[in-house]
């Protein structure tokens, strides 16, 4: 507790120095008249590396406050009813790499794909979801705090503790009850790592890594649901070939008729290959003009690493994806 309390002064105090040496900086360039640096001014010229580095701080403040100027002053014409031209963001998805295998709107060939792939019973209504959970051997106290807020995540879910059975019987266990998908997760000292994702009885089976989990027993003014009510389901941007099918994986793990007076919303929000889960509760204000909504829990951010046709075989599966560093070095380049 004490070092705690003197990391927070030390932090206030380094703060309060900081400010001091550039009001002293600025105060001496006002009294030699000297300009404030443009955006892409070089400072090779100064040899003294701590000097070279408020320079910098320097010219990255102007070009801060001209742009709050820009800003500023365009709200002030919107306000005044002038017409005022916006330009579109540059951001890295916009500047993406063509992808052939981005799937059109409208592609019939797909279509009759997506009908006869083994999720197409469960969109139709013809068979209800049924997950077995599982972790791996010996979890910690974090994964049962974990899954005690995922089994009310996922309707008709079912916690069965892993003893020593390998991942292929549970597997072949699970099919012979029944249970149309099993779930493994595993952790590293006490930290979450990923999950498989293996449909039963024929596959696919895939590999998610699991990253910046928040529990809802964590957030600061949660709300609570009730479990009984199939929630609402969002899948955004999943608009490749591999996308739609772990996009149709994913959703095959939750009813395909959700209960609307629940107001309870899952999404998974695709950017940049990294899948964003979101857990929330809306409600409606002003008579139905506006929504307001209210995080349940958990969150968390994933990544597929790999997909495997049939169940978990480690040995002589068939992957039909795997995620590799060296396959996206570009950063423009997407797979989901």
């Amino acid at each position: 507790m004490v070092k705690k309390i003197r990391k927070r002064e030390n932090r206030k105090l380094a703060i309060v120095q900081a400010e001091k040496i550039k009001k002293r900086l600025r105060e001496n360039r006002d009294a030699f008249g000297l300009t404030t640096p443009q955006a892409g001014t070089s400072f090779k010229h100064i040899k003294n590396k701590h000097k070279r580095s408020q320079m910098v701080q320097l010219m990255k403040q102007e070009k801060k406050k001209q742009k709050a100027k820009v800003r500023r002053s365009r709200r002030e014409a919107e306000a005044r009813g002038e017409k005022v031209e916006r330009q579109e963001p540059c951001s890295i998805d916009k500047m993406r790499e063509p992808d052939e295998t981005i799937v059109p709107a409208d592609d019939s060939e797909v279509e009759e794909d997506e009908a006869m792939d083994e999720f197409e019973k469960y969109f139709q209504g013809g068979k209800k979801p049924k997950i077995l959970v599982t972790t791996q051997k010996k979890p910690s106290r974090k994964m049962y705090a974990f899954l005690k807020e995922l089994v009310c995540v996922i309707p008709n879910c079912f916690y069965y503790p892993r003893k020593e059975f390998p991942f292929k019987k549970i597997c072949e266990y699970a099919s012979n009850r029944d249970f149309t998908d099993v779930m493994l997760f595993h952790e590293k000292a006490q930290v979450l790592q990923g999950v498989y994702i293996s449909h039963l009885p024929k596959g696919p089976t895939s590999y998610w890594r699991i990253t910046r989990l928040k529990l809802g027993q964590e957030m600061k003014g949660g709300a609570s649901c009730n479990a009984s009510h199939n929630p609402e389901l969002i899948l955004n941007q999943f608009v490749t070939r591999l996308g739609r099918r772990l996009a149709r994986q994913l959703a095959a793990l939750f009813p395909q008729r959700p209960d609307f007076e629940g107001r309870r919303t899952i999404t998974f929000h695709n950017q940049r290959d990294f899948v964003f889960f979101r857990h929330y509760r809306y409600a409606f204000k002003d008579k139905g003009e506006k929504c307001k909504l209210q995080e349940i829990g958990p969150r968390f951010t994933m990544k597929c690493r790999y997909l495997q046709h049939g169940t978990f075989d480690a040995k002589s599966g068939e992957y039909e994806y795997i995620w590799r560093p060296d396959s996206q070095v570009s950063r423009k380049a997407f797979f989901v």
